[in-house]
């Protein structure tokens, strides 16, 4: 399993959001470059970076935060918030992402996302299952659909799903611990797919009982920037799961 930092965009600055709150915001440093260039000089070598002003907006707003990272770093960057056309897409990978995450587009419609995984490669397209008491959340997580976790994955496998960002909704922010049961189920249940967990991890000891579940990666953020979890703790297990 590989821990993956993850970088949240409001006005160009790095910021965290709780439970998705826009409302509940604090911004911990105003050049997300810096934050990268400190993830990618201890070895880490993958970052998650979502465009919450793209969410909210539903369309790409911080590409330049985008193009800055990719061109100045040899981060592999997953980009996600506010895809939602082809001109979208176009544009986050010229600017230099590795994989885009396609969210509420994935359920709001999902031929066009099938479409794009014809055209760069399923393995380029990561599909967000982030969900609330099960059901996939969509529209910053602020509307709950009826649809659960297992239908979604279903419905893409056929086009060549592999990646697969899941976060509990609930537990987002709060660092009281990841949804374990969760995670072990969708690993059981889907086991060809690479699960990266995100959402309520607090401390090394989180990571190590992901880790023991069999997933791909996990995202770390809050508990990164309160100083729960350490550039050297993320490198070193990073390095020690190579």
């Amino acid at each position: 399993m590989e821990i993956i930092p993850a970088i949240d965009i409001i006005d160009g600055k790095c910021v965290r959001l709780t439970q998705g709150d826009y409302q509940q915001k604090k911004e911990y440093h105003s050049n997300p470059l810096d934050i990268a260039k400190q993830f990618e000089d201890v070895g880490i070598r993958r970052l998650h970076l979502v465009d919450l002003d793209g969410a909210r907006l539903k369309k790409i707003t911080n590409q330049k935060v985008l193009e800055t990272i990719a061109s100045q770093t040899k981060l592999k960057i997953d980009f996600g918030g506010g895809l939602q056309s082809d001109a979208d897409v176009a544009i986050a990978f010229n600017a230099g992402a590795t994989q885009i995450t396609a969210g509420s587009i994935a359920v709001k419609n999902s031929d066009l996302v099938k479409l794009w995984m014809q055209q760069y490669g399923a393995d380029k397209i990561i599909i967000g299952t982030d969900s609330k008491n099960g059901k996939i959340a969509v529209s910053g997580w602020q509307e709950t659909t009826s649809i659960d976790i297992d239908t979604l994955v279903e419905d893409y496998l056929p086009f060549g799903l592999r990646y697969s960002i899941c976060t509990d909704v609930a537990k987002d922010g709060l660092l009281q611990g990841p949804s374990f049961e969760l995670y072990k189920r969708l690993q059981a249940s889907f086991p060809s797919i690479h699960w990266i967990a995100s959402g309520g991890v607090s401390d090394m000891n989180d990571i190590e009982q992901l880790n023991a579940l069999g997933l791909y990666g996990v995202v770390v953020g809050k508990a990164f920037y309160e100083g729960h979890i350490t550039l050297k703790q993320m490198a070193t297990f990073n390095q020690s799961s190579c």
